[in-house]
């Protein structure tokens, strides 16, 4: 699975960018997605993914040096707020050969407190692992390592990263993972403390070894959606990323696409690729909100190759399947 590792995991650098909004797009063809929604201030992000604050606003939480903050009370306008852990998470250097940056987190609000899990791995190499931290508050500084749950070795034929916690109908605790090698998984964890609750590791998602990543599990109506971003992230402006949808009425699956194909063969229908000015979008997270279901996503500048925050509404169709506008 060698030639499949080239951009396995987060690879990534932001680039300052002479304005808070992309450049207007130029040339003659239309995109047949919608542009990314506004949004102000500090907007350089990769892997993004929000929760709405009990309190108000908005915390969002992005890959960067010990798990980047962002905060926001309006979804448009957006501060920096530190990082998880401004100390440092000398628990993660193992993993990341002694680096800070720690990618992908996925943040989500139960029981009174904020639950951030995060991935820790260096690039090209699923020798990975997945931690949670908790805070009541979410704010820098205030995070308690909480400790691993899960991990991949190089002899594993998966990569545990991109974490993201679903909560079933039945109020069971879900974590799904994955990227590249064999696919994305899905594992139980304890709500009681968030950790693994068992040694089963199924598997919802692959494409053959092909690339895939990112999964997002979210409940709408009869279904659960599984959001899964398809090829190629982190080359800037040459990024062929793009988001991909399935569903099920099982959150263990299978997840079908809007042609009936079971994405553990390759099925998944596109919601979002690169479009105008728009490069590579992906990494998606859904959350909900006051005006319907929203999608927030990275994508790179075509003019300059930064990485930029996208957030979009999501619409669904008379069959239940979503749309961006």
């Amino acid at each position: 699975m060698a030639a499949a590792t080239t951009d396995t995991n987060q690879q990534w650098q932001l680039t300052s960018v002479g304005g808070n909004e992309p450049p207007a797009t130029t040339g003659t063809v239309l995109a047949q997605y919608p542009a990314p929604g506004r949004v102000t201030g500090d907007i350089g992000v990769h892997d993004p993914t929000v929760v709405k604050r009990p309190t108000g606003g908005y915390l969002m939480v992005h890959t960067g040096d010990n798990v980047a903050l962002k905060t926001s009370t309006d979804r448009t306008a957006w501060r920096n707020a530190g990082s998880a852990f401004p100390g440092g998470a000398p628990w993660t250097l193992s993993y990341t050969n002694g680096g800070r940056n720690l990618w992908a987190g996925d943040i989500s609000y139960h029981n009174g407190q904020y639950w951030l899990y995060y991935s820790a791995s260096s690039f090209g190499s699923n020798r990975s692992a997945i931690f949670l931290a908790t805070s009541p508050t979410g704010t820098s500084g205030s995070w308690t390592n909480r400790g691993l749950v899960i991990e991949s070795r190089t002899s594993d034929n998966f990569n545990a990263i991109d974490p993201n916690l679903a909560v079933d109908d039945q109020g069971r605790w879900w974590l799904s993972f994955g990227s590249f090698w064999s696919g994305l998984k899905l594992v139980q964890v304890n709500p009681s403390n968030g950790l693994r609750l068992d040694g089963t590791i199924r598997s919802i998602a692959g494409r053959g070894g092909g690339a895939i990543e990112a999964p997002y599990i979210f409940k709408r109506g009869a279904y659960y959606y599984l959001w899964v971003s398809w090829d190629m992230c982190c080359r800037g402006a040459s990024s062929t990323y793009r988001v991909m949808v399935g569903r099920s009425t099982s959150i263990t699956g299978p997840y079908l696409d809007r042609n009936g194909r079971d994405m553990n063969a390759g099925g998944g229908t596109e919601i979002l690729a690169g479009h105008d000015n728009v490069r590579g979008p992906g990494h998606q997270a859904v959350f909900a909100d006051n005006d319907g279901d929203i999608l927030v996503y990275h994508y790179y500048n075509a003019s300059n190759g930064a990485a930029l925050l996208g957030i979009n509404r999501i619409g669904y169709d008379n069959a239940g399947w979503p749309f961006l506008f």
